[in-house]
């Protein structure tokens, strides 16, 4: 073979090496490319599960935030029912534990009550009115299940339809001809034809079901050939279902007897407390959610238990709710700072608190090697625990006692609040050097 062929076959193998090299290279790059991507796509996807993971917390939280006061409620009611130009309807008051406007778990609430510091006053639509959905400051008319569309709510509970629409034998605001005849249809001449099972009314407006019988005291004929309670009556059980339609009185009457739908008569020396239609004996209690039995009983209903301090019956959560306020039976809203996680309010430290840390209060990490009761962990506000179980500051901040703060904020913050410096002194002594003296009067004394 000549110089030049050997020289040719040896750049064409180099050739043909580069371009595989070449070749490799840029699969490799593409396999680098798309793995990005899938990472890029699987850190998209878990910031948004984070987000939404977020979200259900927030809205979780605000489900269990409600409270009693003028925050907007979250089930807008049915029914159509407006603030009028010159309707003023009187307010009214009433007394709630102050301890449902508790938010802070270091912050307590004096009640702005004149007779109890533990209730606060508060204003609310009198009977007959609630507050208007998208104005917690107005009240407007409450018509109940009634009038629930084609129609508004006036003062009274009285429904109004709109024009062309009638109200029914349901309290409900139907269409007239030509618009419409239900259980019926419409001829041209704007007369109504009712079906088989129908008969028109009086006004000859609407359709109403036929009962082949007269329906007995507090009856009415609601379908075809079926009698129903009217409105506020039941049937009773087994024996007392002999009786008929008897009115509901929702809670029951107590001391006395159901005369008409939530109206109470009550029995000789027994009378109704706290506008409600219960009838209770005389008490010196509120007992509120519950029941005087006598002058000094009060029986709370279930799922509240009797509160001294307010004397009323209070929403019962069990243990679970140290960290937020029962608003509700089983429903605990929790303090600013905290989450629920479950049945209960835990802290939330951001950054977390280390291997050997626990969040025991908002942004507070309690540090310890063996895991125990709060405390005996070293507080550390604001800072992480080491290896040793002892708190840390981050760079660029100082630790105080038992907090982490800039240190242009220290002589400040110790001028400003002596006393919880001194608590905090105590506190970091006891759990360091404490369980060698008897310190029990000196810790005494600052407690009180």
């Amino acid at each position: 073979m000549s110089p030049l062929q050997r020289s040719l076959c040896l750049h064409s193998v180099l050739l043909v090496l580069f371009l595989c090299v070449l070749q490799a290279v840029e699969l490799q790059l593409h396999e680098q490319q798309l793995q990005q991507q899938k990472d890029e796509q699987l850190r998209l996807r878990a910031e948004q599960r984070q987000r939404d993971l977020l979200r259900e917390q927030e809205a979780l939280q605000r489900r269990l935030s409600s409270s009693t006061t003028t925050r907007k409620p979250y089930i807008i009611p049915n029914g159509l029912s407006l603030p009028r130009r010159g309707e003023h309807p009187d307010k009214c008051y009433r007394e709630v534990p102050a301890v449902f406007f508790q938010y802070d778990k270091e912050v307590k609430i004096v009640g702005n009550s004149s007779t109890n510091q533990y209730m606060n006053v508060i204003e609310i639509c009198c009977k007959g009115w609630r507050r208007y959905e998208y104005d917690w400051s107005q009240c407007v008319p409450d018509c109940g299940e009634r009038c629930q569309e084609n129609g508004f709510c006036t003062a009274g509970g009285r429904c109004e339809c709109f024009a062309d629409f009638v109200l029914n034998y349901r309290n409900n605001c139907v269409p007239t001809c030509p618009l419409g005849c239900p259980h019926g249809r419409c001829y041209l001449n704007g007369t109504c034809q009712c079906d088989k099972g129908y008969e028109l009314d009086g006004s000859r407006t609407f359709c109403l079901p036929q009962c082949n019988s007269t329906c007995g005291h507090n009856e009415v004929c609601l379908e075809p050939g079926k009698c129903s309670c009217a409105e506020g009556y039941a049937r009773g059980l087994r024996e007392s279902a002999a009786l008929g339609c008897q009115p509901l009185c929702v809670p029951d009457c107590g001391y006395g007897h159901c005369v008409r739908p939530n109206e109470c008569e009550c029995f000789p020396g027994y009378k109704k407390r706290n506008n409600s239609i219960s009838c209770q004996s005389e008490c010196y209690m509120s007992c509120d959610n519950g029941f005087c039995a006598n002058s000094t009983t009060c029986v709370c209903q279930n799922g509240y238990r009797y509160d001294n301090r307010t004397s009323s019956c209070l929403p019962d959560c069990g243990d679970n709710c140290d960290n937020g306020v029962c608003i509700s039976p089983g429903n605990c809203r929790c303090f600013k700072g905290y989450v629920r996680n479950r049945e209960r309010c835990e802290a939330v430290c951001v950054g977390g608190c280390g291997f050997y840390g626990k969040c025991i209060a908002p942004n507070v990490c309690g540090c310890a090697i063996v895991p125990g009761p709060e405390r005996t962990y070293q507080r550390c506000e604001y800072g992480l625990c080491n290896a040793m179980g002892r708190c840390r500051c981050q760079v660029g901040m100082t630790r105080f006692i038992d907090r982490c703060m800039s240190p242009d904020t220290v002589t400040t913050y110790a001028s400003m609040n002596p006393i919880k410096v001194n608590a905090s002194l105590i506190q970091e002594f006891n759990l360091l050097l404490g369980r060698h003296f008897n310190l029990t009067t000196l810790t005494d004394m600052w407690w009180l």
